[in-house]
């Protein structure tokens, strides 16, 4: 049961992929990289954009590291996430993103670590890649 409600959580993750705008912190996170050499830039970009539902804690886009903080969702509020993201490499190509998630559960007024499903880490790389081959497509044509 603890599984779906990971999967509920993430799904909303997923689905505000580019439909959302950066607010507050991402927004932060935007503009830093756009002052200074990122990463790799659809990549960078495409993080901000997949993740937009996960308030932003640190950014460093020479680095290529972003941290996400804790968030809970309606269809989970006794469940919460995080995630961290490591862009790796300089060129788009499918290792060059790394995602790490990390799950606690609410029992009895405390938070504690829970297991995620790798697959669920392996689905937000895959649209992270997914959104910056797009970025990268729209800036070319």
């Amino acid at each position: 049961m603890m599984k779906l409600t990971t999967v509920a959580a993430m799904a909303a993750v997923i689905a505000v992929t580019g439909c959302q705008s950066s607010g507050g912190k991402n927004k932060a996170a935007v503009a830093a990289a756009e002052s200074v050499s990122v990463a790799n830039p659809y990549l960078w970009r495409a993080s901000l954009d997949t993740m937009a539902a996960l308030p932003v804690t640190s950014a460093d886009p020479v680095g290529g590291l972003i941290i996400y903080d804790w968030k809970s969702f309606e269809t989970a509020p006794d469940e919460r996430i995080k995630a961290t993201v490591y862009i790796l490499d300089s060129r788009l190509r499918a290792d060059g993103v790394k995602v790490s998630l990390y799950r606690q559960v609410n029992s009895e007024g405390a938070w504690t670590d829970a297991t995620v499903d790798p697959d669920t880490a392996q689905q937000l790389e895959n649209k992270i890649l997914e959104r910056a081959r797009l970025l990268k497509a729209s800036e070319i044509g």
